[in-house]
């Protein structure tokens, strides 16, 4: 597993890198991916739009930041993507404003289809969503690990199946509205909640 972080690490691009490739897929009209659908490329199109709009509207609070600050050793963010993937663009702005002011988060991010080897590792155990974030030490050791869905969303879907035993349309229309509100917000008390309540030594 050490090896399979370390070599995805290697293979890591930056944020600023991933939205360059981001824009140069919309001018080509392709995706990171192999298969290059309409659906797909529509895909990649909105979610740059979203992630320039994120680029320019998020902010951290002050009780954010410190909490951050709890966090002590050296991590790697590693988080396992694809272009068209909705959540990425939500979930990864916010992740890369975190990993700006805090000089002990590296922001690492890789794309699916050239770490198929990670990819099964972390995506046949219970979920097949992306983006993964993966937070590994400077060993290269895995401390903690993050779906695409928050707790928050997680909880909205669990609840709402169990009120009415069905997901339909009204659901998909306010789970949209909470994601749309929440702009990858949530992923923050998620790791907060989880590292702060298990102090890495």
């Amino acid at each position: 597993m050490n090896k399979l972080i370390k070599n995805s690490i290697d293979k890591g691009i930056t944020y600023h890198e991933y939205s360059k490739l981001i824009e140069q897929l919309v001018t080509k009209k392709e995706t990171t991916g192999k298969e290059h659908t309409d659906a797909r490329i529509n895909l990649t199109k909105l979610n740059a739009s979203r992630m320039r709009r994120l680029d320019k509207t998020i902010i951290l609070s002050e009780k954010d930041i410190n909490a951050f600050k709890e966090i002590s050793k050296k991590q790697t963010w590693l988080v396992l993507i694809e272009s068209w993937c909705a959540d990425g663009a939500q979930t990864i702005p916010i992740l890369n404003k975190i990993a700006e002011v805090m000089p002990n988060i590296d922001l690492k991010i890789v794309l699916r289809d050239e770490n198929i080897a990670l990819m099964n590792q972390f995506l046949t155990k219970g979920t097949q969503s992306i983006p993964k974030l993966i937070i590994a030490d400077q060993h290269n050791n895995v401390l903690n690990s993050w779906g695409s869905r928050s707790k928050a969303a997680t909880e909205l879907v669990a609840t709402y199946k169990k009120e009415h035993g069905k997901i339909d349309d009204t659901f998909k229309k306010n789970l949209q509205m909470w994601y749309n509100n929440d702009k990858g917000k949530s992923i923050i008390k998620d790791i907060l909640e989880l590292t702060l309540t298990s102090p890495i030594v």
